[in-house]
């Protein structure tokens, strides 16, 4: 099969349109239609039903997408191996992490790789949806549990715990509870246990809703949570890094805590020469190791 016609053939299709798909490509629309043309006919099959508002694919189209969107991918893996020289940091780097450890956590730190290596072009995705590494739906993963796909690298990088924390002017205005039946007077600010997170997380709150809680306020996202904490709406349940985040938080009931999350690093085999990759893991390494010293030390005082 003609490579130079797969290329305009997946770009028409990922386009919807041979205008768009022409100016993506530098082509004629004539051009790229004649190409289209050719590889229907070498393949004796119809590839798009053709609508006066664009282009549909047929199932026939479909099948050689998926086909063409998956070479794709493997070829911007080896480009991306390619670029990376031996000495420089540059280009792109498609990171993806949850909405809480990627807004909360990592976010704020990035300033410190971009000084270290100004060429970088980060691309932060923030989801609980786990994406596909090998597939180079991201080309580095942070993640609240071990991955379980096959041919990555992964390091594990600490332990959370989810814990209670409010603000201080929450706390001299309502004062603090000691135990969960003074709960009763506070309003509780969490993830709804149906929302995307960390299991640890779900059954702490879980728990912490078997006792009576007057008032609860939940949000799908533990930034969320924070801002709500912030602003004196109660006691919000908080991944413990927050407070190494923002120092005007105080922890409530020290006892009550999740059970550890495992925070790993993870990218694909074929990625490991990378050095955008090992700048990325370096720099979350030693942050990871700042943050263990001031824990130290903070447990010494």
């Amino acid at each position: 099969m003609d490579w130079d016609k797969l290329r305009i053939f997946h770009a028409v299709a990922d386009a919807g349109s041979l205008t768009h798909a022409g100016e993506t490509l530098h082509l004629s629309q004539s051009a790229v239609s004649r190409q289209i043309r050719a590889l229907e006919e070498s393949l004796n099959t119809t590839l798009f039903h053709r609508h006066a508002r664009g282009l549909i694919l047929t199932e026939q189209g479909e099948l050689l997408f998926d086909a063409t969107a998956a070479m794709s991918k493997r070829l911007d893996a080896a480009s991306a191996r390619i670029r990376d020289s031996e000495d420089e940091v540059f280009g792109e780097l498609r990171v993806t992490t949850t909405t809480g450890f990627g807004s909360l956590w990592l976010a704020p730190r990035l300033s410190k790789l971009y000084e270290k290596y100004p060429d970088l072009k980060i691309d932060l995705m923030l989801e609980e949806h786990v994406l596909d590494l090998p597939m180079r739906e991201a080309d580095v993963a942070i993640r609240m549990k071990e991955p379980s796909q096959a041919d990555l690298i992964r390091r594990r990088l600490m332990g959370v715990r989810m814990r209670l924390y409010a603000s201080q002017d929450y706390l001299d205005e309502n004062g603090a509870p000691t135990n969960m039946d003074e709960m009763f007077s506070h309003r509780l600010i969490c993830q709804n246990t149906t929302s995307a997170q960390v299991s640890a997380g779900a059954m702490l709150v879980k728990e912490l809703l078997t006792h009576e809680i007057r008032s609860l306020l939940t949000v799908n996202n533990y930034f969320g949570v924070l801002q709500a904490v912030r602003n004196n709406l109660g006691i919000g349940v908080l991944p413990d890094y927050i407070t190494q985040v923002t120092g005007d938080l105080v922890r409530v009931m020290p006892t009550i805590e999740s059970n550890e999350v495992p925070v790993f690093l993870a990218y694909p085999e074929e990625l490991r020469p990378s050095k955008r990759i090992a700048a990325f893991r370096d720099f979350v390494m030693d942050e990871i190791s700042i943050l263990r010293k001031k824990q130290k030390e903070e447990d010494l005082s």
